[in-house]
């Protein structure tokens, strides 16, 4: 079975002007690049963790939505906080976007400048 990627998007994907694809569907996968607290012409939104972290689910969330997924969909995520000190709060937030069971993670801190947050993800589509 072969599958071609895909490069799903609508008018209010976030975008970005850096080189990647917001994201790619190969078959039943989806494969969404790091959302970070931009606006829809991707500039950066700085704000505090609340909003950064808000922000970004939110443009991942619609990212998603191209695709024809949502959050129940997601099986993994990848999530980038600059601080330490704020993984509780981080955590907090986590669990308003993604409930029991939840998807596999993977939390870094001390690698961004200039964010306070960033997430990226794999979700699987319902056929």
């Amino acid at each position: 079975m072969t599958f071609e990627p895909e490069y799903p998007a609508l008018d209010d994907t976030p975008r970005s002007h850096l080189p990647f694809s917001p994201c790619v569907k190969v078959g039943p996968f989806v494969f969404v690049s790091g959302q970070a607290s931009v606006d829809a012409t991707g500039k950066i939104v700085s704000d505090d963790l609340e909003g950064e972290v808000r922000r970004s689910i939110e443009n991942m969330r619609a990212v998603l939505k191209a695709a024809g997924c949502d959050l129940s969909d997601v099986v993994q995520t990848r999530n980038y906080v600059r601080d330490a000190a704020d993984v509780p709060e981080f955590n907090r937030l986590y669990r308003e976007y993604f409930k029991a069971p939840f998807p596999a993670r993977t939390t870094i801190t001390g690698c961004l400048q200039g964010l306070r947050y960033e997430i990226e993800c794999i979700a699987v589509a319902r056929a």
